[in-house]
């Protein structure tokens, strides 16, 4: 009796342990699926140089192959995690047997229990279970590493490990914790720096560099004596690598470069519209952009500098805070401000006010200082300064610079018009605080810088840059409440016949509006959607002075064809995309060469097809940016001139100054500026596209310019050229034989009748000189309606 109870004893334990071993592996997965098995890998963006700009991911990883990571690397987590990693099967008996005696210990005392786990065991975990702390899960471990040592070789194990785990500062995976934490490739990490990476695993919390930095070198420092133990660096090396510092990163970047938040952020859009979210995400993508990191920097600081030029010319606004100095004041003031764009302003408290002799205090370093005299002069003519305001400073010559965050914003966008590659982009004053990018997102009347659309289109038809437009009081019926609607001037003046040229160069409203109903709005707003500019235009002649709206990014890539000869392209963000595995995915030029593949012979190289659709003839785009370089040297924007030849453009300001435009080009590259307030209040009186946009694409030109010198227009093959009035025009064949001496005059010339007075002073005015004596004063033109606000936009 005794046998047989014994016997049903162990077949009943023998039950409950097979029982218990289908309830354990009934859900346990297939090792097998680790074969094929990819991590979530952050897609990196590249500048067209190579400089790395911003990453897209769910988890910042950078998956390298088990070739692609140095001896040292491997042999730091070799030698903190598992130094038998190559002579085990999975399962460290060892290593394990001390740890299941510390658990039980551990078990029955309600804590954690501890690893004991080998690289194969922390693979299964990591990737195949889940993150629970219990002896079942150790068991389904134990079984998995076994499994996985069956179906991945040692250096496959090791890949999945050094690309999975977690080391804290955003970072998963060894590459992305090396550039995190040290701003380094692997290859360039010394042994000091591996030993640290390989000490995050227990913990990256309770190591982290910066909160708890003498137990983050205790913790490295260990993991230096194991690699010493374990042979794989010298007692001289070991030495050498625990006197070096702990030096990390501040805080973990996605780039060095930072100057192209909103290019990025653009970027990311376009590609998630491409791709989808899930694979821009974690798909790993390479992405190389069009962007110039040299033409970025240019640009943002030249939007930023006219944004401040702007806002300081409208005052002072008042401190963004105040204090009472109690002790702790500097901690307060510093936590509740949000930093600035520009990297040199300091937080600083005003201590002391005595007239125009301000002293400051900053709240970092507790440095004092004084004002500069003008700027104290400044901020008291709005708002006295007193003790205990907030303010932003910037060291100037052994004083403070007063400085402010503008109120109002603005876009940059530069393109290059043969390609369409977008060089350089600029979507508001600061990223941190809006990341509404203007370039692209805000739809805002363009105002004269339309007008380019309504002359290039009377160009394509009977039109020469020598015909003759009156410029006289004009009306049309439509007005609001059945009144009249009456384009004025922006001077109030009226200037008789004028030239194609003229009326451009000196952007008159009557003239582009007379100009459009001879030649059609129809046929205006047919050929502005076929360069580009917007869909939603109307035949309405305000349209003529810029009325509808567009964004500042459609707006330049448009003014593209009056530079390229005529063709519209389509600007793009992103050159090209590979997969992880290096095939490429996307490419945005997507011309075929047919012979690009024969071997040299001697003969002509083979030729791609230019890029884009031809929107208006070769010799219309000729002549639009003949005249438009005369609107930089005798019009509205002279006071670029200073940039020289083979430079052009057109200034653009809505109606009560709520929108101010430049686009300007020369013959390599296509940039729009665009200031206004998000709200679309009122610039202010007198703040037109030659007041702010101009002076910041002329500082932007000038860095532009020196990579890309300007150079002649290209001169169509089959244009005509003549001399009118001092300057070479360029005539459709046929055409040239209509002069301006031709043209019929009216019989009763409105408005000033000495020209050269005329002119005199219309550069003068536009290089913001005083005016000089007149002679004859010109007599007065006869009166006219105002336009009514909502049905005139154009300014000049």
């Amino acid at each position: 009796m005794a046998g047989v109870g014994l016997l049903g004893a162990i077949a009943l334990a023998g039950l409950v342990v097979a029982i218990y071993a289908a309830w354990l592996f009934h859900d346990l997965p297939d090792a097998s699926e680790l074969a094929d098995y990819r991590p979530a890998t952050a897609t990196r963006v590249y500048a067209g140089d190579g400089t790395l700009i911003g990453e897209f991911s769910d988890e910042r990883r950078i998956y390298v192959s088990y070739e692609q990571i140095p001896e040292p690397v491997v042999q730091a987590f070799l030698a903190a995690e598992d130094r038998n990693f190559f002579s085990h099967g999975g399962v460290d008996v060892s290593g394990l047997g001390r740890a299941m005696f510390k658990n039980i210990f551990n078990a029955a005392t309600g804590r954690r229990l501890e690893g004991g786990s080998t690289i194969t065991q922390q693979v299964a975990k990591n990737v195949l279970l889940t993150n629970e702390s219990s002896i079942n899960r150790k068991v389904k471990e134990a079984i998995l590493a076994n499994r996985l040592e069956a179906t991945l070789t040692k250096p496959q194990i090791l890949e999945l490990y050094l690309n999975e785990i977690f080391l804290g500062y955003r970072s998963y995976g060894v590459a992305a914790a090396a550039y995190n934490y040290f701003g380094k490739s692997l290859d360039q990490l010394t042994p000091d720096e591996a030993a640290f990476l390989a000490a995050l695993p227990k913990g990256p919390n309770n190591y982290h560099p910066k909160r708890h930095p003498a137990a983050a070198k205790g913790r490295r420092d260990w993991v230096l004596g194991e690699m010493e133990e374990s042979g794989f660096i010298t007692e001289a090396e070991l030495a050498t690598a625990l006197a070096r510092p702990l030096v990390t990163q501040d805080a973990p970047r996605r780039a060095a470069y930072a100057d192209a938040d909103f290019f990025v952020e653009e970027a990311r859009r376009q590609a998630i519209a491409r791709f989808g979210r899930e694979e821009v995400n974690r798909g790993g993508y390479y992405m190389r952009t069009t962007l110039d990191p040299e033409l970025q920097s240019a640009a943002r600081d030249a939007l930023m500098k006219g944004l401040e030029n702007y806002d300081r010319r409208h005052g002072w606004r008042g401190p963004w805070g105040a204090t009472d100095f109690a002790e702790g004041w500097q901690a307060v003031a510093l936590r509740g401000t949000r930093p600035p764009e520009r990297r040199a302003w300091r937080a600083a408290a005003v201590e002391s006010v005595s007239g125009n002799t301000v002293r400051v205090r900053r709240a970092d370093d507790g440095s004092t200082g004084t004002l500069l005299a003008e700027d104290a002069a400044w901020a008291n003519a709005n708002r006295q300064l007193k003790r205990g305001d907030l303010i932003f400073v910037e060291p100037r010559g052994g004083q403070f610079a007063l400085k402010q965050v503008p109120a109002v914003n603005g876009a940059l966008v530069a393109i290059e018009p043969t390609s369409g590659r977008v060089l350089a982009m600029v979507g508001g004053y600061s990223y941190a605080l809006s990341s509404f990018n203007r370039a692209t997102q805000a739809e805002r009347q363009p105002g004269s810088a339309f007008k380019p659309f309504v002359y290039a289109t009377a160009l394509e038809g009977d039109y020469t840059p020598a015909s003759i437009v009156l410029d006289a009081p004009i009306s049309f019926a439509g007005g609001p409440n059945g009144t009249r609607w009456s384009p004025e001037n922006y001077s109030r003046e009226y200037y008789g016949p004028q030239s194609l040229r003229r009326g451009l160069e000196l952007s008159r409203n009557v003239m582009t509006v007379r100009l459009a109903q001879a030649i059609g709005m129809k046929n205006v707003v047919d050929l502005a959607k076929k360069m580009g500019v917007s869909d939603t235009l109307q035949p309405n002649l305000s349209v003529s002075l810029g009325a509808g709206e567009t964004t500042p990014y459609r707006l330049t890539a448009a003014y593209a064809a009056f530079v390229n000869g005529g063709r519209r392209v389509n600007p793009y963000l992103i050159e090209i995309v590979q997969d992880r595995d290096g095939e490429t995915i996307f490419r945005a030029d997507d011309r075929r060469c047919r012979e690009c593949g024969r071997p040299f012979s001697g003969q002509e190289s083979p030729r791609l097809e230019p890029r884009g659709e031809q929107v208006i003839d070769p010799i219309t785009a000729y002549q639009m940016s003949s005249i438009l370089e005369g609107v930089v040297q005798r019009g509205t924007a002279a006071s670029a001139r200073g940039l020289g030849r083979w430079v052009g453009g057109k200034t653009g300001t809505t109606n009560e100054y709520r929108s101010a435009w430049f686009v300007g080009f020369s013959s390599d590259i296509v940039v729009g500026v665009f200031i206004g307030f998000d709200d679309n209040r009122p610039l202010g009186s007198g703040e037109t596209g030659a007041t702010g946009p101009v002076p910041v694409f002329t500082d932007f030109m000038q860095v532009a310019l020196r990579k890309r010198p300007a150079r002649p227009f290209v001169r169509p093959k089959n244009a005509v050229f003549r001399t009118v009035n001092g300057i070479e025009e360029a005539f459709r064949p046929g055409t040239e034989r209509r002069r301006e001496e031709e043209q019929p005059r009216p019989e009763v010339p409105t408005g000033p009748q000495n020209y050269n007075d005329v002119i005199r002073r219309e550069q003068e005015e536009a290089a913001g000189l005083p005016p000089t004596a007149t002679p004859t004063p010109p007599p007065t033109p006869p009166p006219t309606k105002k336009e009514p606000a909502e049905d005139l936009s154009g300014l000049y």
